[in-house]
């Protein structure tokens, strides 16, 4: 339990890495494969909202790649050289050279760094932030390729998740937690990262 409330207060005041979630990927990841088969043509005619579907689970693991990427470096929750900034609990991102300031600033939450969702256009990340992205894209270019042909267009999307209002209480064998996410991120982000903490 002390192990666990330790992460609990980490995450209260780091956050974590904004992983789109497995529900988005379909029962056992069933959509990934879907996802492909759209890409190559391989499927036949589809409902509207399936294909959209189907297109948000390919940005998906294209990002969760990203941040995966940058988890493994451990600079999910830095900004680097070539950065673009989200600033936090809304949709806004800026590109700015990063310095003392943005890095206090990314330290107290306000600000974080951001990962693709993939679509046509020239990314906007630059230096050691681009070149990784490039570099995670070459090694899934077919899927790159496949939603810039389906139109999309190149978005981005913070590479953390503040967590607010986070309070837990244990039961007898129970952890109760109560939280706030900011729209678009998975709970199921969080909870990894417990599941991940040793007891």
């Amino acid at each position: 339990r002390i192990k666990l409330a330790e992460q609990l207060e980490q995450i209260k005041s780091h956050g974590v890495p904004n992983y789109f979630g497995p529900q988005r990927f379909g029962l056992d990841g069933s959509n990934i494969e879907q996802a492909r088969r759209l890409l190559s043509h391989e499927l036949p005619r589809i409902r509207r909202d399936e294909r959209s579907i189907l297109l948000s689970t390919a940005r998906s693991l294209l990002f969760n790649q990203v941040l995966h990427e940058r988890v493994k470096q451990r600079n999910w929750d830095q900004l680097l050289a070539g950065e673009v900034i989200n600033l936090d609990a809304t949709e806004r991102h800026f590109l700015e050279s990063v310095d003392q300031t943005l890095i206090k600033r990314a330290e107290q939450m306000d600000v974080h760094p951001t990962g693709p969702l993939w679509g046509s256009g020239e990314s906007p990340a630059g230096g050691a932030v681009g070149a990784m992205e490039r570099s995670v894209a070459e090694g899934l270019a077919p899927w790159c390729a496949g939603l810039e042909r389906f139109g999309l267009v190149q978005e981005r999307r913070s590479l953390r998740m503040s967590v607010s209002e986070l309070s837990w209480c244990w039961g007898e064998r129970v952890l109760d937690l109560e939280f706030r996410l900011p729209a678009g991120s998975f709970a199921t982000a969080l909870l990894r990262e417990l599941v991940a903490a040793p007891s």
